[in-house]
């Protein structure tokens, strides 16, 4: 079964889809004002979706204080809002397409196996080693044992095969059109195999981001994807699903990366000061947008 290829719209769709496992800093603050501002400067729509698959770190007040930081920052946007967790049977749907085609496979491998086998001098883009390919090309036999067994298991996408049946449909190397803030594009050429076998349905979780972010995008007709640069990467995966699927494929803007004074990037992970925790020091929205529009104003300490 194929998934049907949208119809093209001639006005612009952009998104802002956080993930709610976290407070937004002022990262998100910048890609959510990217996407409104070329939003409103093609006149186009803008929406939010939540990506609410990982339901263990999910929690019901980051839901509501996304919205309340887009409120306070000014973002207006379409409703309904799309949640991920109420679509998983269409992200089932586009893995059973990739699994019919021969291009998934059952991954019994645990982090601690995946890490004894792996190569320490392969790296993905993200950091984290690659994938060895311990489960690929298993004989039926053993993933039946394991099955019996009632293990776990992720599918993952058989990379090599992946990009080669992308090649032929696409009619030579993959590829997708970045633009910059100024409207000018270049094409980039992707490099999908660098990311190894990456998996499209988790073990611990119904679907993945690969597979949900692609579904999702062309659900909503998104013509124009603004994200950061940690994500640019990523594009070379979800190009080989779009063309594989029979997707459109959105123009793509990575904008830069707010930084912290070691010059990494803001993360939840790392505790970066949350929008939430800002307006109640007193900041105002209008200081974040002058803060987030140069790396050289600091904000006020409140």
């Amino acid at each position: 079964m194929r998934l049907t290829r949208l119809q093209e719209t001639a006005q612009p769709v952009l998104r802002f889809a956080p993930s709610p496992n976290g407070a937004l800093h002022l990262g998100h603050a910048l890609s959510a004002l990217t996407g409104f501002e070329m939003a409103r400067r093609l006149g186009g729509r803008f929406l939010v979706r939540i990506e609410d698959i990982d339901r263990a770190r999910v929690r019901p007040e980051y839901i509501t204080g996304i919205f309340e930081d887009l409120a306070w920052l000014g973002i207006t946007f379409e409703q309904p809002v799309l949640f991920q967790s109420h679509h998983l049977p269409a992200y089932k749907q586009a893995a059973a397409c990739l699994d019919a085609m021969g291009l998934l496979y059952p991954c019994f491998a645990s982090r601690k196996e995946i890490i004894a086998a792996a190569d320490p001098a392969k790296l993905d883009p993200e950091g984290a080693l690659v994938y060895p390919g311990i489960w690929r090309g298993r004989p039926q036999a053993d993933v039946e044992r394991e099955l019996a067994k009632g293990e776990p298991f992720a599918m993952r996408l058989d990379m090599e095969r992946a990009v080669a049946l992308a090649r032929k449909k696409f009619g030579g190397p993959i590829t997708f059109s970045e633009i910059d803030g100024a409207g000018r594009s270049r094409i980039v050429v992707c490099d999908p195999q660098r990311w190894g076998d990456v998996v499209v349905l988790r073990k611990e979780t119904p679907s993945s981001y690969l597979i949900s972010v692609v579904v999702d995008d062309a659900r909503q007709g998104i013509t124009h994807v603004t994200r950061g640069m940690d994500l640019f990467a990523a594009t070379d995966a979800q190009r080989v699903l779009q063309i594989i699927l029979d997707l459109p494929a959105p123009l793509y803007h990575h904008h830069r990366l707010i930084v912290d004074d070691a010059g990494l990037k803001l993360s939840k992970s790392t505790g970066a000061q949350s929008l939430a925790s800002l307006r109640v020091a007193g900041v105002t929205a209008a200081q974040v947008l002058r803060r987030i529009s140069t790396t050289a104003v600091p904000l006020p300490s409140g």
